[in-house]
């Protein structure tokens, strides 16, 4: 090739390097203008980046620090009293459990995300405290949603806390980075994503405030991965400050130009020091023109009755005030949800049994708190000529079914824990007395309905024992500090029956969602705000499936309880309606499993009783509160026969 040659050679060369250069710097251009042109169109996405930039040009960092927003995270807890944090290990939350440890806030982990959920649930309910569980991204998240939902309709106060993938690689296809806050957009009070450190401690501040106001619930918070880790962590893992050095060429450089504006952002220091105490919580409270309304038409009515429900356990109301009021005023009073055994075991006003026949009768009824669903028929018992008033704190609920099956003749929004204390002092002012016939009726029925439930227990069942003679005896051996947990069909549903719970918030099951599966979080919960009380977990055979693997987690964290299988092999309370109606019992039969067998693997103790121990029930009852006592948790597995002492309940 001549010299010529080679110069056209090479100023082709040039001129395509040149195109290139060209066409690569034109279309980051575009790239960049892409990105500006849908940051603008989507604000979230503006503000949130926009902070950060913001933050990384004109913010303090201090790069050598070893705090990190796990640290944050737990000195917010800590500043509103939360004793326990329930989780699952997972590295993207690691900075928070390990802050908490330091902190003195227990950390417990349970074997499945969900049951750390049902936890915080049972905490939450039982301490009027907001119940806290910590989860790591994608799987960790995704595995609570069923008790969030359930939190949801039982109006608990909760903060879920989520790991996500970093800021910087959210949409990039990162380990385990999905949507997360759109999973709970519907199940949530509020659901945020933090993406600065100096805007940890307003959004969990602003979260627990909102979770536990008006009708409380659940809350989520993610906190991606690059926000709790320690900012030179951060920087070697998403920055690489090496590679900064050896970067060469504009790409490169803009590269790193914009890591290290995006890692000054995150990490920027707030201007001012941040208070972590609680803010105030809300709630709405009936005013003082219905309270006088209500207070005339229970002063007029011959038959009032009381319609109680969980809302009237709710902090700040103490529980043993409501019950006192309750106690004074004795009116006839149906205790539902949270709300069973407010008063006791003994109280003669209680409609513990027939409550339709109740709702018959009266002429005036009072909600508190309790809801016209599928508990109370719709509504449709409210027959019109009666006087019906609902108090609830959340409006749409009280009136819920009204105008379609029942005439409300109030609809008021406010704390029906706070309705019953000032209703009970304005009607004790008036000389109040409840008609003592109307209660008598009430307890005439209770005890005949009691005394054929009594006899239905010695009826001798196709095989095995008797469900209702078990449960007779576990009522009549089970001592004063029990603590109830139901969670389970057919056998659960015949306790609630048959059991009294001893006292205030000695009871817990699901509530309205009707969940299976809380036993296990629910027993871990209750023992470690209530350490000494008995807890008690009443299972099916069906439910036990879902949590008994937490006798792992009840004995690592010496948290003792009691469980007990009512075992006859069978979903029975789907398995009778089938059966009737569709003609095969598919998908319903399970075995007479050694499930007692199973926690022994984890070092609690195994009881298997059968027909042969009927005489010794109360025994082994008695033998099993001393064992859970000396700190080893317990499984009695009973073999039960069939019942159909449920024929005709709902399961749909």
């Amino acid at each position: 090739m001549d010299a010529a040659d080679h110069s056209h050679h090479h100023h082709h060369d040039e001129y395509d390097s040149c195109c290139l250069c060209s066409l690569f710097y034109g279309s980051l251009g575009l790239i960049v203008l892409y990105g500006v042109v849908r940051m603008f169109l989507n604000r979230a996405v503006l503000t949130k980046w926009g902070k950060i930039v913001y933050a990384g040009f004109l913010g303090k960092v201090d790069k050598q620090s070893k705090k990190h927003g796990g640290d944050l995270v737990a000195s917010v807890l800590k500043s509103h009293g939360i004793p326990y944090v329930f989780c699952l290990s997972g590295g993207h939350i690691s900075p928070i459990l390990t802050s908490c440890e330091k902190l003195g806030i227990r950390v417990v982990d349970t074997r499945h995300e969900v049951n750390a959920v049902f936890a915080a649930d049972a905490v939450s309910r039982l301490s009027g405290k907001i119940g806290v569980a910590a989860v790591t991204a994608g799987p960790g998240v995704t595995n609570t949603v069923t008790a969030m939902k359930n939190a949801q309709m039982a109006q608990s106060p909760l903060l879920l806390i989520g790991g996500a993938a970093a800021t910087i690689l959210k949409g990039r296809g990162a380990l385990q980075d999905i949507d997360q806050v759109s999973v709970f957009q519907t199940i949530c009070k509020a659901t945020y994503s933090v993406s600065r450190m100096q805007d940890i401690v307003p959004t969990l501040r602003s979260a627990m405030q909102i979770a536990q106001s008006g009708t409380p619930g659940p809350v989520f918070v993610e906190f991606p991965l690059d926000i709790l880790y320690p900012y030179n962590v951060v920087s070697d893992t998403f920055v690489k400050p090496d590679a900064a050095k050896k970067a060469k060429g504009f790409p490169a450089k803009m590269e790193q130009l914009i890591s290290s504006t995006y890692l000054q952002g995150i990490f920027a220091e707030p201007a001012s020091p941040q208070d972590t105490s609680p803010l105030p919580v809300t709630r709405p409270t009936v005013s003082d023109a219905h309270l006088s309304t209500v207070t005339q038409l229970i002063s007029q009515a011959k038959k009032p009755m009381f319609l109680v429900g969980s809302q009237c356990t709710l902090a700040p109301n103490p529980v043993s005030e409501v019950r006192g009021a309750l106690e004074r005023l004795r009116i006839p009073s149906s205790l539902s949800g949270m709300a069973r055994g407010l008063l006791g075991t003994k109280a003669d006003f209680q409609i513990r049994q027939a409550r339709k026949d109740a709702i018959r009768e009266a002429d005036l009824i009072v909600l508190c708190g309790a809801v016209a669903d599928f508990r109370l028929n719709y509504g449709r018992d409210f027959r019109r000529g009666k006087k019906i008033i609902s108090v609830n704190r959340d409006k749409q609920l009280a009136g819920l079914n009204s105008g379609l099956f029942w005439q409300p003749t109030l609809v008021t929004e406010g704390d029906p824990g706070d309705f019953l204390l000032r209703l009970e002092k304005k009607l004790t002012q008036t000389g109040y007395k409840v008609e003592e016939e109307w209660v008598k009726a009430i307890q005439d029925r209770n005890k005949a309905a009691e005394d054929k439930n009594r006899l239905r227990a010695e009826e001798t069942t196709d095989q095995h024992l008797n469900p209702i003679k078990v449960l007779h005896v576990m009522e009549e051996t089970l001592p004063e500090n029990t603590i109830l947990v139901a969670d389970g069909g057919d056998f659960v549903a015949t306790a609630a029956y048959v059991m009294r719970p001893r006292g205030p918030l000695m009871w817990l099951d699901p509530g309205p969602f009707g969940t299976l599966g809380v036993g296990g979080g629910f027993a871990l919960g209750a023992k470690l705000v209530r350490p000494e009380c008995d807890i008690w977990l009443i299972w099916g055979d069906g439910s036990a499936g879902y949590s008994l693997m937490e006798y792992d987690t009840f004995q690592r964290h010496k948290t003792p309880v009691i469980g007990v299988i009512g075992n006859d092999a069978c979903w029975s309370q789907i398995a009778r309606d089938q059966v009737d109606l569709l003609g095969s019992a598919v998908s319903c039969m399970l075995d007479f499993s050694d499930y007692e067998k199973t926690v022994e693997a984890f070092g609690a103790k195994g009881i298997k009783i059968g027909r042969q121990d009927a005489g010794r029930m109360a025994d082994v009852f008695q033998e099993a509160v001393k064992t859970s006592r000396a700190g080893q948790s317990v499984l009695i597995n009973v073999l039960i026969g069939k019942s159909d002492f449920r024929k005709g309940s709902i399961s749909v």
